[in-house]
């Protein structure tokens, strides 16, 4: 392998991942990132599952009519205003195409593929380096009707093909394993994954922002990349008005990758979904969850941070500002009174919203690009933090030359022509 000089653009969980592989194969690397440190977007303070289980595409059979109908909800895990954003309409139509059986097999075996290589990549990097991150183990996903637990048959059908280990709870089941649900709130049952873990995304970041530093990464901020021009010998990169050369770069910098990209004539079908979080102290911790949970009526998890909660969810295509909007606070705040209603006061809890780079079918994009000596890593959606290990992992291998250790069907730019 010949040593490279490679850049990454992006310093979320992705591009530390990244950044760390490529030098731990012997590359010369620089990380460029806008803002002052490591996991400030969307990697910041999300939901920190690390849920191989449940990490799938957004389509199952059904989904986009069940979609259609939280739009009227005063609590809803979607928001979708009228707007004459083309993208996004074009997105949502290529979604909905996905949402057949076959399409959402392929989809989720592409996404679980990743998943589930990254859970391992973790696990060797956590006991490599005896990493911390407020780690809890398990998840249960919690169904509140009969009618929850028929939408999840195909996704569990996937789960017993695959021999991936679950169990398929009755509520009092459900409720062994997370004594301090609320009696209040119906409960249809469950399903729990044992091998599944959640933990601090950016805490784990920062962990790993100091390994890579140690092997030489070289991590610049407030640096901000405004293109990208390609040379018959590697790339140049205009940053903050200078230039700068490399042999090859890494595109990991989530939404802001697609103008990057844009302006080198890659078009991607990437639209900007927002998510929410809500963070409290616990006060109780008798009543508080013990690990991780998911809300499957309201797409919303519920997990547990050393002395804090967090509730977090929604998928937001209302706005792509910062500001918060009630609504999804409002089903932050129901979900987590819901079911751990003396865990935490939710209504002054912290809360934060970012947008996570989401494609229609799922899966992410890694690797080779049609132009020479660029790279992507992008296309994670909400489920960027259970894949940055393993999506890390593989394209410092093919940046390096090397065969990855997972089938690439369906994860290259090719599945898009």
């Amino acid at each position: 392998m010949t040593q490279k000089q490679v850049a990454v653009i992006g310093g979320g969980v992705v591009g530390v991942c990244t950044a760390y592989f490529l030098a731990a194969a012997g590359h010369e690397v620089s990380v460029i990132e806008r803002h002052q440190n490591v996991a400030q977007e969307a990697s910041f303070a999300n939901a920190g599952l690390i849920a191989s289980g449940f990490v799938t595409p957004w389509t199952p059979p059904g989904m986009p009519a069940k979609m259609l109908s939280y739009l009227f909800g005063a609590e809803a895990p979607v928001m979708l205003k009228p707007t004459l954003d083309r993208a996004l309409w074009r997105w949502v139509r290529r979604w909905i195409s996905e949402s057949e059986l076959d399409r959402y097999r392929i989809n989720k075996d592409r996404t679980q593929r990743v998943v589930f290589y990254s859970r391992e990549i973790l696990r060797q990097l956590r006991e490599y380096y005896q990493l911390e991150y407020e780690q809890t183990q398990g998840v249960l996903q919690l169904f509140r009707t009969d009618k929850d637990v028929k939408m999840a048959e195909p996704a569990i059908a996937l789960l017993a093909e695959s021999d991936v280990p679950h169990q398929v709870l009755d509520p009092d089941g459900a409720r062994a394993i997370e004594p301090a649900l609320s009696p209040h709130t119906a409960l249809a049952g469950g399903l729990y994954m044992p091998q599944d873990e959640a933990g601090n995304c950016p805490l784990f970041a920062k962990r790993m922002k100091q390994i890579a530093s140690s092997i030489g990464v070289q991590f610049h901020f407030a640096s901000v990349v405004e293109a990208i021009e390609p040379e018959s010998r590697g790339v140049g990169l205009r940053i903050d008005g200078d230039r700068f050369n490399a042999d090859a770069v890494v595109l990991a910098a989530g939404t802001e990758s697609v103008p990057l990209l844009k302006a080198l004539g890659i078009q991607l079908p990437i639209y900007p979904v927002k998510g929410y979080s809500a963070t409290a102290l616990i006060k109780n911790f008798d009543q508080a969850p013990q690990s991780a949970l998911l809300d499957e009526a309201y797409k919303v998890a519920i997990t547990r941070m050393g002395n804090r909660v967090r509730v977090s969810g929604t998928a937001d295509f209302a706005s792509r500002e910062s500001e918060l909007l009630d609504r999804a606070i409002r089903t932050l705040v129901k979900v987590g009174c819901d079911w751990f209603p003396d865990a935490a006061n939710y209504a002054t809890a912290t809360f934060w919203s970012g947008a996570s780079p989401t494609l229609p079918d799922g899966p992410p994009l890694l690797g080779a690009t049609p132009i020479r000596n660029v790279y992507i890593n992008i296309g994670h959606g909400t489920a960027g933090w259970a894949m940055a290990a393993g999506s890390g992992k593989v394209v410092a291998d093919i940046v390096s030359g090397h065969t990855p250790e997972i089938d690439m069907d369906g994860l290259t730019m090719t599945r898009y022509g």
